[in-house]
C-alpha cells in the first residue's frame, strides 16, 4: 500500500473519532429489549438549515447524488410504463387486464435476483460498471418490450427487466450516500428516495403525451423509455468510483488476494450480522406494504367507489406524489436531528391518524388528505436509504441495502390482491352494470395494521445514526485482520519495507 494511501487513512482517523460499536451488539436479549424505549430518545443534534447542508457537498459529491437520483428515477419510470398502459397492452395481446398485470408481478418477483447479482458485483468490483450494465439492460429491455408482438414475449421481457430493476436501488443509494458529508446524510437520503415518486410523475406525464397519440399506440412510451439511460450511462462514465469504495478496494489489494479477502468479509458479515439481515428484510416488508397498501388500489377506489373521472384520479395522484416528494425530503432532514427510529415512528403515527380522511372523504377535498398521507408514508421512506446504509456491514452495503429492499418488496407484492379480494366482501350499490366495493374501508383497516407493524419494528430495531463509512471505522475489517494474524498470514505486509509502513495498514483496521 502506498505512503499516500496510508497518510490518507491516518488523516481520516485524526479528523474524527472512530465509530464505536453499539453496546447493544453485546447485550443480552432481555437487556436489549429493556433499552429500546431509552434509546428512542431524540438526540436533538444541532443541524444547519438545508441550504447550508447542501452547500457542504463538493461538486463530485453532487454529481454522485445526481447520477444516483437519475438512475433511481428512471428505474421507477420504466416500472410504471406497464401499469399506465394495462388496457392498451390487454387489447394488443388479446388478454384480460389481470393477465397483463402479471408483467408487473414478474418484475417484483425477479427484483431480488437482480439485487443479489448486482449487489455482490457492486461490492466486489465497484459501483460504476454494475450501474452501467444495469442501464444497458434498461435500454435493451425497454426497446424489447416496445417491439413485443406476443404475450409470451412481453412476459419474458418484463421478467428480465425485473432483474435489471432489482440491481439498481442498492447501487444508487451507495453511490449517492457513501461520500456524502455526515451532517447532510438525512436530507440527501430523503431527496434520493423521492426519485421514485419523481419517476412516477414523469411516467404519467409522458404517457399522456405518447400513448395513443400516434399510430403505434402504446409502443412509443417504451421506445422513449430506452433513450434517457443512454445519457445516464455517459454521465456515469464521466465519474470515478466513490472515495469510500476506492479506500476499501485499496485495503483489499494490500492484503494480497482481493477475492479471498472479499469472501472472508462475506463470511464475517454473515456470521456476525445474520439476525440483522433478517430484521432488515422484515422492516422493508413493512415499508413496502405501507407504500403498496396505500397506493396500488387507491386509483381504483377513487374511480369505483367515489366515481372520480380519469382526470380527477390523475390530478389526485399527482397531488399525492407531490406530498410524497415533500415528505421524504422534510422527514429525511429531520431524522438527522431526532434520529432515524424516532422519525419513522413519529411520522407513522401521524400517517395512521390520517388514514380515515384518506379513505373516507368522497369529494375532491380528498386531495388534501392524499397529499398529507403520502407526505407521511414517503416521509418515513425518506429515512430508509441512509438508515439501511448505516446499519449494513461496510463490505456489503450495496448487496444488503438492495436485497433487503427487494425481498421486502417481494413479500409485499400481494398487497393489492389482498385488498381487492377482501374489498369484494363489502359490496356497494351497483352503478348501472358496474359492480362497486367499499375499498376505502379495506385500505383503512389494512393500513392501520401496517402502520402498527412498522412502528413496532422500528421500535425494537437498532440504529447507527452518524456511523462512519470509511474502512478505518469498520469493525468487521478489524476482525478479519485479527483472524489472519492469528493464522500466521503476513500478506497484509506485502510491499512494505519497514515497520512503520507495516503498521500503517494494520493500524488502519485496528483503529476500527
Amino acid at each position: 500500500m502506498s505512503d499516500h494511501f496510508n497518510d490518507k487513512l491516518r488523516d481520516s482517523r485524526d479528523e474524527s473519532p472512530r465509530y464505536e460499536r453499539p453496546n447493544e451488539e453485546k447485550m443480552s436479549v432481555s437487556r436489549y429489549i429493556a433499552t429500546r424505549i431509552l434509546t428512542l430518545k431524540p438526540p436533538m443534534n444541532k443541524v444547519d438549515n438545508p441550504f447550508k447542508l447542501l452547500a457542504l457537498l463538493t461538486f463530485q459529491q453532487w454529481m454522485f447524488f445526481l447520477v444516483g437520483f437519475l438512475g433511481w428515477s428512471w428505474d421507477a419510470f420504466d416500472f410504471f410504463t406497464v401499469s399506465l398502459t394495462v388496457e392498451q397492452l390487454a387489447k394488443q395481446f388479446g388478454k384480460a387486464n389481470s393477465q397483463i398485470t402479471w408483467g408487473i408481478t414478474l418484475v417484483l418477483m425477479f427484483r431480488s435476483v437482480g439485487s443479489t447479482i448486482f449487489g455482490i458485483a457492486s461490492d466486489r468490483y465497484g459501483r460504476k460498471w454494475p450501474f452501467i450494465v444495469n442501464n444497458i439492460l434498461f435500454i435493451v429491455l425497454e426497446l424489447g418490450t416496445g417491439f413485443c408482438n406476443t404475450y409470451k414475449q412481453f412476459l419474458a421481457c418484463r421478467a428480465l427487466f425485473g432483474i435489471a430493476m432489482g440491481g439498481l436501488y442498492g447501487n444508487a443509494a451507495a453511490t449517492a450516500l457513501e461520500d456524502c458529508p455526515e451532517a447532510a446524510r438525512g436530507l440527501i437520503s430523503g431527496m434520493l428516495q423521492q426519485g421514485y415518486a419523481f419517476g412516477y410523475l414523469l411516467a404519467a406525464a409522458f404517457a399522456r403525451g405518447l400513448v395513443d397519440t400516434t399510430p403505434h399506440g402504446w409502443r412509443p412510451l417504451f421506445w422513449f423509455g430506452a433513450c434517457p439511460p443512454v445519457l445516464i450511462i455517459i454521465f456515469r462514465l464521466c465519474l470515478p468510483e466513490t472515495a469510500s469504495y476506492r479506500e476499501r478496494d485499496a485495503v483489499r489489494k494490500a492484503k494480497g488476494s482481493v477475492t479471498n479477502t472479499f469472501l472472508s468479509e462475506g463470511r464475517v458479515a454473515l456470521k456476525k450480522h445474520w439476525l440483522l439481515l433478517i430484521y432488515l428484510v422484515l422492516l422493508m416488508a413493512g415499508f413496502n406494504f405501507m407504500s403498496h397498501g396505500s397506493q396500488d388500489l387507491y386509483p381504483t377506489m377513487l374511480k369505483n367507489q367515489y366515481r372520480f373521472t380519469a382526470t380527477e384520479v390523475t390530478v389526485t395522484q399527482v397531488v399525492a406524489n407531490l406530498g410524497a416528494m415533500t415528505g421524504g425530503t422534510v422527514i429525511g432532514y429531520s431524522s438527522q436531528i431526532f434520529g432515524r427510529r424516532f422519525s419513522i415512528i413519529f411520522i407513522s403515527i401521524i400517517g395512521g391518524a390520517l388514514i380515515y380522511p384518506y379513505t373516507f372523504v368522497g369529494s375532491k377535498r380528498i386531495m388534501a388528505a392524499a397529499f398529507f398521507e403520502q407526505f407521511c408514508v414517503q416521509g418515513a421512506w425518506g429515512v430508509i436509504p441512509i438508515h439501511l446504509m448505516e446499519l449494513s456491514p461496510g463490505s456489503f452495503r450495496t448487496f444488503v441495502v438492495g436485497t433487503s429492499y427487494q425481498l421486502g418488496n417481494l413479500i409485499s407484492s400481494a398487497s393489492s390482491t389482498i385488498e381487492s379480494t377482501i374489498g369484494e366482501r363489502f359490496p356497494l350499490p351497483k352503478l348501472g352494470k358496474t359492480k362497486r366495493y367499499d375499498y376505502g374501508k379495506v385500505i383503512c383497516i389494512f393500513m392501520g395494521c401496517v402502520f402498527a407493524y412498522v412502528i413496532v419494528l422500528a421500535l425494537i430495531g437498532p440504529e447507527h445514526l452518524g456511523r462512519k463509512f470509511g474502512v478505518a471505522h469498520d469493525n468487521d475489517m478489524a476482525d478479519i485482520v485479527h483472524q489472519r494474524e492469528a493464522m500466521g498470514h503476513d500478506d497484509l505486509e506485502n510491499g512494505s519495507s519497514d515497520g512503520d509502513e507495516k503498521g500503517g495498514v494494520k493500524g488502519t483496521v485496528r483503529a476500527s
